[in-house]
């Protein structure tokens, strides 16, 4: 052992940590937990049968090209690429960042020589513990899917680039109103470390091999450390935007919001964690943090 004690109350992980979603949708062993999941939210667009993961960190075309480094980056077996991301704290630029992503799967599409620019699909997918700020006085809905459109035919003009962003935040549905596969998956996302089993309307192959994925007791050494650090880091940075909400009271939310997301990156920073992570959890740049001072 490590000489440190980990102890939990919870039996399940919390999927909205780095190291739980990433668990859960991002190794190969589980690669049937993000196909289930991916189906759900396609909606009978497209099924997906198969993927393959491919290397989730993408760099520009030369050394002075900023990178990207995706949660979770697949392909299916149709060539469709697929994004999909776990963001947990509102940032200005979040959907500009969505789209630079997108640019990347896109660009690797290329060929040499006599090429006839035709694409495979490319979706960017978006789980959010926030609500965008157009949503708040709305009642759209928890699910978005942005496409290219024509705005005066109001039709869609090019299929194959798609954004689905999921309001996690917004989803209320208890177990007795889970209708749909997305329901259940939304609602063992929101709930799951909350949950001391698996429910009965969670049932179903798919399901028991998420809770058995998720299920903290199985963890080594090295896991657990890894999640106690994860998990440190969402608590640190939900009780900050908690804070920064009821400060942005007095001094403006975005205002407040930046001030904790600064405060908690020092802290993250100062504890060893890597710039990617603090800006996954943060939702500032890995610039904005590189400048940082850690805090002692």
């Amino acid at each position: 052992m490590d000489g440190m004690n980990y102890n939990y109350a919870e039996r399940y992980i919390n999927p909205l940590t780095d190291f739980g979603f990433k668990r859960i949708f991002g190794t190969p062993f589980n690669k049937a937990l993000l196909i289930d999941f991916l189906n759900a939210l396609l909606e009978g667009e497209r099924e997906v049968s198969d993927v393959t993961y491919r290397n989730s960190e993408q760099l520009g075309a030369n050394i002075e090209e900023r990178r990207a480094v995706f949660d979770v980056y697949c392909q299916a077996k149709d060539g469709s690429r697929f994004i999909v991301e776990m963001q947990n704290v509102y940032q200005e630029f979040y959907k500009d960042r969505s789209i630079y992503y997108s640019t990347f799967p896109v660009a690797e599409q290329s060929k040499r020589g006599d090429w006839n620019y035709e694409l495979s699909p490319v979706y960017t997918i978006g789980i959010l513990n926030f609500t965008f700020p157009e949503d708040k006085q709305s009642d759209s809905g928890i699910y978005k899917e942005v496409k290219l459109m024509d705005v005066n035919s109001k039709k869609v003009f090019y299929d194959k680039l798609t954004y689905i962003y999921v309001e996690l935040a917004c989803f209320n549905k208890g177990l007795g109103e889970l209708k749909t596969t997305l329901d259940k998956w939304l609602f063992a996302l929101k709930n799951m470390q909350r949950l001391f089993s698996r429910p009965a309307e969670l049932q179903g192959r798919v399901f028991e091999q998420l809770f058995t994925t998720a299920e903290i007791a199985k963890f080594n050494t090295n896991e657990l450390r890894d999640y106690e650090q994860s998990s440190n880091a969402y608590r640190d940075i939900k009780n900050g935007m908690d804070t920064a909400k009821e400060e942005g009271r007095k001094e403006g939310i975005k205002e407040g919001i930046k001030k904790a997301s600064v405060a908690y990156a020092q802290a993250m920073k100062a504890a060893g964690i890597s710039n990617d992570l603090i800006a996954g959890i943060t939702g500032l740049s890995e610039d904005e943090i590189e400048r940082l001072a850690p805090n002692s």
